[in-house]
């Protein structure tokens, strides 16, 4: 059967080499481990590297992480919904937030769990995501400043994931100075100014990351070794830290066009084919995974004769060429696999999950 395997040493491998990086300019990591989907295995290997503090957008994630390990401190990394308040003052040792109501609602549910629930504020810089608008912000914190049971314990702004802004010295700096603005007025200590995901590493590179920035979110980088802001690979990272195993359950010589009346297959794609290809044949194998589990773009073989020709809902097709191919019924096709495509491997209750 197919299953994803986490390769244990290259994810330490990663992991050190970014605590080091980011410890030569004083700037704590959270980890960001929503590619994990909350499986208890792999998180156990994550929280084994020394990790302490881990932020996911998924309250069953955060849940699964404080069964590993309660100490653990957690970041559930939405504006909350009101439906989940309850939960997320369970799991979530702190919050990033942007609406005064919902932390109404934090600060009412903490008193009932007797708890002292931790924010951070979210200030829109561009990217038009979530934030608090930068000519609110003062008064925005002035007023959950008097609330009780919560704690602001920084401010932070999302770059690069919905509109593809990218991270930038100046707007960095801007927000630096949100913080120093906070600390004049409110008399106050703002211990986070977390500016940082993964796509912000390159201004480090760049030795251009302004002074004031204290906190990084670090999620695709730290498990797949991606430079997010050139779309390159970072040269001392480990880029398989995943891979996927497919089982071949049928492999045969076959035409390499169909024949008969073309349609809209499952996918709703109507396929067109190559006619220099008409009476030729190929090997062909057919793989125990579809798109149930994957979408075949996020996946690349290993071996780079083999080629991915189309899936349906519970299978893939590969094309191995024209020559009898060494592989037999049985055998397993390793595959890279990309962000999404772990994503959506590792939250499919259908796919093994094992650690090498």
């Amino acid at each position: 059967m197919a299953f994803i395997e986490l390769d244990r040493k290259k994810l330490d491998h990663n992991y050190q080499y970014l605590k080091n990086l980011l410890a030569e300019y004083d700037i704590k990591m959270g980890v960001v481990s929503k590619v994990l989907c909350g499986n208890k295995d792999f998180l156990r290997e994550l929280i084994g590297l020394g990790v302490d503090q881990i932020h996911d957008s998924r309250i069953y994630n955060l849940k699964a992480v404080k069964s590993v390990d309660p100490n653990i401190e957690t970041a559930y990394i939405r504006p909350p919904a009101k439906r989940s308040i309850k939960s997320v003052v369970k799991y979530a040792d702190i919050s990033f937030n942007t609406e005064y109501y919902t932390i109404k609602l934090l600060s009412e549910e903490a008193q009932r769990q007797d708890k002292v629930h931790k924010v951070i504020i979210m200030i829109e810089m561009g990217d038009l995501r979530e934030g608090v608008l930068g000519e609110e912000f003062i008064d925005f914190y002035g007023k959950i400043f008097q609330l009780p049971n919560i704690e602001v314990v920084g401010i932070g702004a999302n770059l690069n994931c919905l509109n593809g802004v990218m991270p930038s010295h100046d707007k960095l700096i801007q927000l630096s100075l949100y913080e120093q603005l906070i600390e004049a007025k409110f008399k106050t200590n703002i211990p986070y100014v977390s500016g940082g995901s993964s796509v912000t590493l390159e201004l480090i590179y760049k030795n251009v990351l302004p002074e004031g920035i204290s906190h990084f979110r670090i999620g695709e980088t730290l498990f797949f070794g991606n430079n997010l802001f050139t779309g390159e690979k970072i040269e001392e990272m480990e880029q398989d830290i995943f891979k996927l195993n497919a089982e071949i359950i049928e492999l045969t010589e076959k035409p390499m066009v169909p024949t008969g009346e073309i349609g809209e297959n499952v996918a709703g794609e109507v396929k067109s084919f190559d006619e220099e290809n008409y009476g030729k044949t190929s090997y062909r194998a057919i793989l125990d995974i579809g798109l149930l589990d994957i979408d075949p773009q996020n996946i690349e073989p290993f071996d780079e004769k083999i080629q991915v020709t189309g899936a349906s809902s519970d299978m893939i097709v590969v094309d191995l060429g024209t020559e009898k191919p060494d592989y037999r019924v049985g055998d397993l096709l390793p595959f890279k696999i990309n962000y999404m495509g772990a994503l959506t491997i590792l939250s499919s209750q259908y796919i093994a999950k094992k650690v090498v």
